[in-house]
């Protein structure tokens, strides 16, 4: 039998005395969806650093098919088949909606492969799909710096998709959206399964419903529940820690 995709085992992220991350075990397995949410603090983000190596687990193991990537490089980790979109956008706004991916889909970045045409053809191919995965089609040849903040999370999303990456991680794609655009950002996300794992975090309840992952609920770095919506909202303790609060 196969190892999970991912495994977080125990893992600990200490800053000074601080416990960001307090034993927490966590399984994601291929193609699937899982939504992480709680309060500021709970250390969704921090758990998304742990994963990706922006910061080292103090104790514990993070896993990827197996292997133990802890204390892997973030290039190496990006490597191996996992992906982060951070909540800002990061995209270069001085090119092209369509440069933007044809860049995060260049497999071969190393200067003497820029003088064959084979590398780039595919790239821009695959870039031109996903323009219709994000809904960006029609502005194909427009500034990144010209979008709409909208646009641009859905375009740092393709560009994060271009990778190829097994594993999306998505910290808090609908910041900064109104209700259209978090809708449209749902039917997105959900296209993206089953190709590829994603893992959410946000702290919409509306967005997180027409997601309709397995959701997972951290508090104080530690996971306090996980199940299906129904069933996270159906529970009191979190009610009273989260959803509650977010009435």
């Amino acid at each position: 039998m196969s190892a999970p995709m991912l495994q977080l085992q125990n893992v600990v992220v200490d800053f000074d005395g601080f416990k960001a991350i307090n034993d927490l075990s966590l399984t994601i397995e291929s193609g699937s969806m899982t939504v992480v949410i709680g309060p500021n603090g709970a250390g969704k983000s921090t758990m998304c650093d742990a994963i990706i190596g922006r910061v080292r687990a103090t104790s514990g193991k993070v896993l990827f098919h197996g292997r133990e990537i802890q204390a892997e490089a973030e290039h190496a980790i990006v490597g191996l088949g996992i992906c982060r979109k951070f909540q800002t956008p990061g995209v270069l706004v001085a090119l092209s909606v369509i440069d933007n991916l044809v860049i995060a889909a260049t497999r071969d970045r190393r200067w003497w492969t820029k003088f064959g045409r084979k590398g780039e053809a595919e790239a821009r191919a695959r870039a031109e799909e996903i323009l219709e995965t994000v809904g960006l089609a029609p502005r194909r040849d427009a500034l990144a710096g010209n979008l709409s903040h909208g646009e641009k999370q859905w375009l740092e999303i393709g560009m994060v998709v271009a990778t190829d990456a097994e594993l999306l991680l998505l910290d808090e794609p609908t910041a900064g959206m109104g209700a259209a655009e978090s809708t449209q950002t749902a039917e997105i996300v959900k296209a993206l399964v089953g190709k590829h794992a994603v893992l959410v975090i946000d702290h919409d309840i509306d967005f997180v419903a027409q997601l309709g992952g397995h959701v997972v609920v951290l508090h104080q770095g530690q996971l306090l529940r996980e199940g299906t919506l129904a069933d996270i909202r159906a529970d009191e303790e979190v009610a009273a820690i989260y959803l509650g609060r977010a009435k």
